[in-house]
């Protein structure tokens, strides 16, 4: 009855389903459409920053070009520009001016570094200028004696490091460095490259911590660029994930996960003395003292054989030469007196100057960035009085009375505590 009172009703709900799977078609056209627009962009931007920050291609060339001029030479340039059996591997930059890279050198792997502007001085947050190649190997200058180059590195190693009795023997330690074929001479080329190395904290510090075991050995050297041993943990804790899932994983979360994927307690306990070792050897060691001011776990690695080694030493700097700075710089509050993220000062309202005695020591820094990584599956007859050591450890200011005495104690706390409970396990 009802098909012969609406003869028209079949009709239309054919003519309804077509057009609502026309629009449904659209819909996932749209959508479709939309997913390839927002990942084409990702991609770009990915691969713009990767370009940006990976520019491997134009440090060699800048210093194949120098070194095949004679202008600079050492232990590496013949293998990097000649011989090519140096190899710049995958990419590990976090910063364009600071090129990082994983290197092959014949049967041996290390970490390339490169410097694509000249180096950064301590002027808090400015950009560097672009790199100068004319002016960066500009000395010494041709007619240099080898006495005249010695008092350049002298007078250098005293603006950076104050006056230090030692720094005679700090002067032909870097000389025996520089004399990269091993020939038992400098050549001027040779000292180009070591003096343009020496404008680099984290050269020197290597340098001087050449024989400490949580410093990475120094390979070899070509004007500014200079290989490292290669270290198989680039980071104190983490894991690596694809960029398109770093994108949409929330920050706490990541932090959380980030704690997952760590190594045993044991293991964890050795890497953090490794780490409060360092700070004992660069705290008034030989040279004088030098500050952390970036103490994040990107900066630190270890071996296979879990003993803690800097992955990055950029950001510790000696402690004259921020004071040096840091004096003239004007502010308006503390937030004007940060170097790095770590190193801080106060701001002297009544001179509108920052102060120079930074706050915080590297040992409080140090058991900052400890506290969870060591808390977190921490032994239960130890975990209270850990989780007290660290917090007196982090409460500590530089200028308390007695902070010296105070840092010493307990540094010496941590370490014994951790060590005690670990020297029986296979970890040690």
């Amino acid at each position: 009855m009802a098909r012969r009172l609406f003869p028209g009703a079949w009709l239309r709900k054919p003519h309804y389903v077509q057009v609502r799977f026309s629009y449904m078609r659209m819909k996932y056209l749209f959508i479709s459409w939309l997913v390839v627009f927002i990942g084409s962009w990702v991609m770009y931007v990915q691969y713009s920053t990767y370009t940006e920050l990976c520019r491997g291609h134009d440090c060699r060339k800048i210093i194949c070009d120098k070194y095949k001029t004679g202008v600079i030479d050492g232990s590496a340039c013949s293998s990097l520009c000649a011989k090519e059996t140096l190899y710049f591997g995958k990419c590990l930059s976090t910063k364009p001016n600071n090129q990082m890279y994983l290197g092959i050198w014949g049967n041996l792997q290390g970490v390339i570094k490169c410097q694509m502007e000249e180096a950064a001085q301590l002027d808090f947050g400015t950009d560097p200028e672009p790199r100068k190649e004319i002016v960066l190997f500009d000395k010494p200058t041709r007619g240099t004696t080898v006495e005249k180059f010695k008092e350049m590195v002298y007078g250098l190693f005293k603006a950076k490091l104050g006056e230090q009795g030692n720094l005679s023997e700090l002067v032909n330690l870097l000389l025996s460095f520089a004399d990269g074929n091993k020939d038992g001479r400098v050549s001027l080329p040779e000292a180009k490259s070591a003096w343009a190395l020496l404008q680099l904290d984290e050269f020197l510090l290597m340098v001087i911590l050449q024989d400490k075991e949580h410093t990475p050995k120094l390979m070899g050297f070509c004007g500014d660029l200079y290989v490292t041993e290669r270290v198989e943990y680039t980071s104190l804790y983490g894991i690596s994930l694809p960029w398109i899932i770093e994108l949409v994983i929330p920050a706490g979360f990541r932090r959380s996960m980030d704690q997952w994927f760590t190594p045993s307690w044991p293991r964890k306990a050795k890497i953090a003395i490794g780490l409060l070792e360092f700070v004992e050897d660069i705290f008034h060691g030989p040279y004088g003292n030098f500050l952390m001011c970036d103490t994040s776990a990107k900066n630190l690695g270890y071996n296979d054989k879990y003993d803690l080694k800097m992955m990055d030493m950029r950001k510790v700097v000696p402690e004259m030469n921020l004071k040096e700075i840091i004096k003239d710089r004007q502010c308006e509050s503390d937030l004007d007196c940060v170097y790095g993220t770590d190193c801080r000062t106060l701001c002297d309202q009544s001179k509108m100057r920052c102060t120079t005695e930074v706050i915080q020591p590297n040992l409080a820094k140090a058991c900052q960035l400890l506290k969870d990584y060591l808390l977190r599956g921490a032994p239960s007859d130890i975990h209270e009085e850990l989780e007290k050591q660290l917090y007196l450890c982090i409460a500590l200011k530089v200028t308390a009375s007695q902070m010296e005495m105070e840092h010493s104690l307990i540094l010496n706390n941590l370490k014994t505590l951790l060590w005690k409970k670990i020297s029986h396990t296979n970890d040690s």
